[in-house]
């Protein structure tokens, strides 16, 4: 076998769907599971709809997915990706075959195709005119996802439009063959432009690479019924940069939209996603998207980066969140988000969680206030354990656990008596995490000083 070369195509015309990206993917892995080349080709023909913009954040995701492509026209010691609205002259070249071959004709200022076959007329109504068809041979299509299928093409197709652009349909079967692709892995919705571009390999005596169309990628129940729009909550990856998800995790979640190991495991690292990853185990029927499954990734992947990892996105975040600046204490920071790592599903989360530890403007959670403030032994409670906890000489978790169990064992209660008043009093909500070593982090004088003010609220 050959070595295997694929390519990813996209129309830069607006924000990168989930979609997109997944094409992308898919290519990518199938590249570096077998060792082949992935071609990065940006189909930019469409002139009045392709934008500097759109393709900005088109190669922005797919670096920050970790998605590098193997070769192309060389930009500052770096591969830039094929543009076709640079390969004029190489098209002509093409064109220039199919019209000596007698494959191609001029009509009404536009190119078109030639198809082989009996030619006839039929009326057509939507058109109210006559139609002249052709009567081909059926292509047989033999995907790797969907099996044998068999189209058939009618009529003669445009190649060239009569503005002088050449159409998606030629550009995309002339690149196939020059860039020598063996498989072309795309969404279910190009099936039906397959049978005109086996044709146009024909014409040319070239074999056809071999094709596998993926499922569309359906929105979440809660949104609706059928596919995923660019509207929809988590359909663009955009969406999940501005949100700090992490893009490993993001290219996990996506991996699953149509795609899943024999084993049924879901959290899979990018190595772990190459060594798996098998064509034939791409699914036919419609990929669900499900935001609690994405934020579900998202979770395990954040639970299991090493510290050092973990600070740059969540300084991100709370940097954003105005709870940080230049200023912060690095020390101080990694405590605290070692505490919240196993905690939280996102990054996004990250602020709310944990602003108590950055500010003295933090939330309170009005129902836990309630529940605090209806203890008949709120106050008694507070009395007793700010005296013992301003009195340590040493502010550790175990020494603050040394003097609250003195306490209960002096007053006969469970150390639990004082435990949700003391978060309470420091944080303004009910949970989070461990309380001890939220105690010592947050430290002695902005614990007893927060829990006084408290008090003295009762």
């Amino acid at each position: 076998m050959s070595k295997v070369r694929v390519r990813f195509a996209p129309s830069p015309t607006g924000s990168t769907h989930i979609g997109t990206a997944r094409t992308a993917l898919f290519n990518w892995l199938y590249a570096r599971k077998t060792g082949g080349a992935f071609v990065l080709r940006i189909e930019d023909t469409d002139k009045e709809r392709n934008t500097q913009a759109a393709l900005d954040e088109l190669l922005s995701g797919l670096k920050w997915l970790g998605m590098n492509w193997d070769e192309g026209p060389e930009v500052g010691g770096d591969y830039g990706p094929y543009f076709q609205s640079q390969r004029g002259d190489f098209y002509k070249e093409y064109l220039q075959k199919l019209l000596d071959a007698g494959r191609a004709y001029e009509q009404d200022g536009a190119i078109f195709f030639k198809l082989e076959g009996e030619r006839y007329t039929e009326y057509d109504d939507y058109h109210k005119a006559e139609i002249e068809k052709v009567r081909a041979e059926p292509v047989v299509i033999d995907d790797l996802i969907r099996g044998k299928v068999t189209r058939r093409e009618e009529r003669d197709f445009v190649i060239v439009r009569s503005n002088g652009d050449p159409s998606f349909h030629f550009v995309n079967v002339v690149d196939d063959i020059a860039m020598e692709i063996t498989h072309v892995l795309r969404g279910e919705d190009h099936l039906s432009n397959t049978s005109k571009h086996v044709e146009l390999f024909k014409a040319f005596g070239v074999k056809p690479p071999v094709y596998a169309h993926m499922p569309m990628i359906l929105k979440d129940p809660k949104l609706g019924k059928g596919k995923m729009s660019k509207r929809d909550r988590g359909a663009l990856i955009e969406e999940y940069q501005q949100r700090d998800f992490l893009p490993e995790a993001v290219v996990n979640f996506i991996a699953l939209l149509g795609w899943s190991p024999k084993d049924d495991q879901e959290v899979l690292s990018i190595e772990e996603l190459i060594e798996r990853f098998e064509v034939s185990d791409l699914q036919k029927a419609g990929a669900r998207f499900d935001e609690k499954k994405m934020s579900h990734i998202n979770f395990e992947h954040m639970k299991r980066l090493p510290i050092e990892r973990y600070l740059a996105p969540a300084k991100s975040a709370l940097s954003k969140a105005g709870l940080i600046d230049d200023a912060t204490d690095d020390a101080y920071l990694t405590q605290v988000l070692t505490l919240c790592q196993e905690k939280i599903n996102s990054f996004e989360d990250l602020p709310a969680f944990s602003a108590y530890f950055f500010t003295e403007a933090y939330s309170v959670d009005e129902k836990t206030d309630k529940k605090m403030r209806k203890r008949a032994d709120a106050g008694e409670r507070l009395g007793e354990a700010i005296p013992a906890l301003e009195a340590l000489p040493e502010w550790r978790a175990d020494s603050i656990e040394s003097a609250l169990q003195g306490l209960a064992d002096e007053k006969e209660l469970k150390v639990f008596a004082w435990f949700p008043l003391l978060r309470f009093g420091v944080s303004g909500v009910g949970g989070g995490p461990d309380l001890l070593p939220m105690l010592e982090t947050l430290g002695q004088k902005k614990v007893v000083a927060r829990l006084k003010k408290f008090q003295a609220s009762l």
